[in-house]
């Protein structure tokens, strides 16, 4: 699906476990793989200083990993001082990056006001894609398991749909990026309809329903003239919850969203849908930031 990734790590997240696994992520479609580190300034003394030996030894790290380069595939280093909400967004346009790889650990919009979010600020600020990933999951992964996640990390995408301007532009990023997409990279879509259970009680559902199903039917066929397999399925009840729960039941690799509110989805005053999957969502969320 993705060409061009760049890997963001503070090497506790797990990211940076996947310099061991290059051949998998290139199994999958990628062709140049940037890993990227930031080091804090060395704050001893009066004024701050960039940590050349800490770039340096992040560097040396890097390299270490990167042994088992595949012939046809680029792998970049960047180690710089500084903000990575500001460095990234510089970094993934520097190299073309068509996806960032973050660990985003799980959070509550509480946490995520008191203590801040790179992601967060990543959804408002960046226009590149982005793949977020559990650090507790890619950590406790085998080698085995995570060279098979390595290899399959858009395969199956959950598109959460109601034919709202944030669904319809999502749909519209997926397929664009299918029309280019290397072998191997992403077979499969869910389409998924959430019917809200709020609404008067004694009104039938099944109108409701069956109109959600014919809604969907022209986006499925949209998606598999571009040789995808598609299914489609129509719920009712929380949307989140049973957002979650269908990427429990069909193997989804990833959950593909994005936003009706650029820049404010994820302030600490706002909920959305969007937000609570991203801060909460055990599977990999991948967000389509929305067009200014």
């Amino acid at each position: 699906m993705f060409q061009h990734c760049l890997v963001c790590t503070d090497f506790s997240d797990g990211l940076y476990r996947l310099v061991d696994f290059v051949p998998s992520l290139a199994a999958g479609g990628l062709k140049k793989i940037i890993f990227c580190n930031f080091v804090p300034l060395w704050e001893e003394g009066e004024i701050p200083r960039i940590d050349e030996e800490g770039i340096e030894q992040a560097r040396r790290r890097f390299e270490e990993g990167l042994t088992n380069i595949p012939e046809g595939v680029e792998v970049h280093i960047e180690v710089t001082s500084g903000r990575p909400s500001d460095s990234i967004p510089k970094i993934a346009k520097r190299y073309d990056a068509d996806v960032i790889l973050i660990g985003t650990p799980v959070r509550s919009l509480l946490q995520e006001k008191l203590f801040g979010s790179t992601t967060a600020t990543l959804t408002k600020e960046c226009s590149t894609p982005l793949l977020m990933l559990r650090p507790q999951l890619i950590s406790a992964y085998t080698c085995e398991e995570l060279d098979l996640r390595c290899k399959h990390l858009f395969r199956y995408l959950l598109i959460p749909y109601d034919g709202t301007t944030a669904s319809n532009y999502t749909v519209e990023r997926v397929k664009e990026y299918a029309k280019q997409a290397p072998d191997n990279s992403i077979k499969q879509c869910m389409l998924l309809w959430v019917v809200s259970e709020g609404g008067r009680r004694e009104l039938s559902k099944d109108p409701q329903l069956q109109k959600a199903q014919d809604k969907l039917e022209p986006v499925k066929a949209e998606l598999e003239e571009l040789g995808l397999q598609v299914n489609t399925d129509v719920r009712v009840g929380n949307p989140r919850e049973e957002i979650l729960d269908t990427a429990l039941e069909f193997d989804i690799t990833a959950i593909a969203i994005s936003s009706d509110h650029k820049g404010k989805f994820l302030d600490w005053s706002v909920r959305s849908l969007a937000g609570d999957l991203m801060r909460s969502s055990w599977h990999p969320v991948l967000f389509f930031p929305p067009q200014s």
